[in-house]
């Protein structure tokens, strides 16, 4: 009788380990863990960015809130979203690289995503270095709430989509290193190209600000206007 009890409870444990896994079932869902993992969002915010219309953005809102993975908060009829805690956005990151190592489907699929390689990066060690030494300007790309939300310190914020207006406002002879999201944001690959037809000097952070939080570098925030 112990040894079935003991059975059921681990097939207990195992099925709400399994529980998890389900939530990130969705790439639709895991695209909303990405942009949550940049800052707080409303559900409109988070619907827009990813392409949903309410309804199905709140349904996966919600499947990851009874995961755990997301938090919530009231501000008169506006809900805000957030990420639990840093151990979610970690475990977000550690799917994708995973999968990327061991499914044959995900390199394809991210250099498709992603486009022709834009050429030298930087790692977040050696940009700390010349932003100490001030022989560089880091871009940051995303939209401006992202930024506002949290930025490495510094940092200019252009959003992509506004960078070909405004490419006057960066200095034509220091080199420009460009990031994003993280490491499969397309925005900074964009970017760059579009800085380096312009002739401009622009590389990439090899990854991006998931990494750089997780990596517990430092974080500027800026109170919205």
């Amino acid at each position: 009788m112990a040894g079935n009890t003991t059975a059921g409870a681990k097939a207990q444990l195992y099925d709400a380990f399994a529980a998890s896994g389900k939530a990130l079932a969705s790439g639709k869902r895991l695209e909303l863990l990405d942009l949550l993992a940049q800052g707080e969002r409303t559900v409109d915010a988070l619907a827009k960015a990813a392409g949903l219309n309410l309804t199905t953005a709140s349904a996966h809102l919600q499947t990851l809130k009874q995961a755990g993975f997301v938090a919530t908060r009231r501000e008169g009829v506006r809900i805000h979203y957030r990420l639990a805690g840093d151990d979610v956005a970690e475990l977000f990151a550690l799917l994708c690289k995973v999968a990327e190592r061991h499914q044959a489907a995900v390199p394809a699929a991210r250099d498709a995503y992603l486009g022709e390689d834009d050429g030298a990066e930087v790692t977040r060690e050696a940009l700390t270095s010349r932003i100490e030494a001030g022989d560089v300007v880091v871009l940051d790309v995303r939209p401006a709430e992202e930024y506002l939300a949290g930025h490495i310190p510094g940092a200019v914020s252009i959003p992509v989509d506004e960078l070909a207006d405004r490419i006057d406002e960066l200095p034509e002879h220091t080199e420009i290193v460009v990031y994003c999201r993280g490491e499969y944001c397309v925005l900074a690959h964009d970017a760059v190209r579009l800085l380096n037809d312009r002739g401009r000097r622009a590389i990439r952070l090899n990854d991006g600000m998931l990494e750089w939080r997780l990596s517990r570098m430092p974080v500027d925030a800026e109170e919205p206007a």
